[in-house]
């Protein structure tokens, strides 16, 4: 079972849009919070780019170097911020999962829009290592991130598994459950207790849109 982190995982009170909109601002661009949701979940250089293409696209015409300018900012932020912040914790019943599946035998890996850098600093901060999670993938460790399947074909190859039916996603995006069908996972599980609310999730069809992880290990293990 692959599972996203920020939001599905890992709490989010909404720190990540946050360092997203401060380091846009620091280079004087404005983006609506409403936009920076509907990119959580897309490798964060990539949603730079989607969002200053739409909002302002003039600032890119003499400034090529700008998105990695900003995504140098955004990572900065985050790294600070997961280094030190006391309330960063794992949502609710995501330890438990993890263990319920494991006990199955089942392999547990996570996977982010977020570089390794901040990868790490997360896990290192609420202790998750290989005793929790068996594997974990970021974003800038492929070729493309979401919605592309590059990383959990990665995880794949990791576990000697050539049939994605044997795969299930969980993730609180779009982006998440196009990254599950294009994986061609045999489950995709949306959660709304990230980026996304129930409503904005439906038009995406995941198999099944659930309030908490505590269900995850039952849905998996379902015949």
């Amino acid at each position: 079972v692959v599972f996203d982190i920020a939001g599905t995982t890992v709490k989010d009170a909404g720190n990540v849009k946050e360092a997203f909109a401060s380091a846009c601002a620091d280079f004087n661009i404005s983006i609506p919070d409403d936009a920076i949701n509907k990119v959580m979940g897309w490798r964060k250089i990539d949603a730079i780019k989607m969002l200053l293409q739409q909002y302002h696209p003039s600032v890119l015409e003499n400034n090529a170097d700008l998105i990695e300018q900003i995504h140098k900012n955004f990572t900065r932020r985050m790294v600070d911020f997961y280094n030190n912040d006391e309330t960063l914790v794992p949502l609710p019943h995501a330890v438990n999962t993890f263990a319920a599946l494991r006990q199955q035998g089942i392999k547990v890996a996570l996977n982010t829009g977020f570089s390794k850098i901040i990868t790490t600093a997360i896990l290192k901060k609420i202790q998750w290592d290989k005793t929790v999670i068996d594997a974990v993938i970021s974003s800038d460790e492929v070729p493309e991130g979401r919605p592309h399947a590059f990383m959990i074909k990665a995880l794949m190859q990791q576990f000697n598994i050539n049939n994605p039916a044997a795969v299930a996603k969980v993730g609180d995006t779009e982006v998440d459950v196009l990254e599950g069908r294009n994986s061609e996972c045999g489950k995709v599980i949306s959660v709304t207790t990230g980026a996304y609310t129930r409503q904005e999730l439906v038009p995406y069809s995941p198999d099944y849109i659930i309030d908490s992880l505590e269900t995850v290990a039952s849905l998996i293990l379902e015949a």
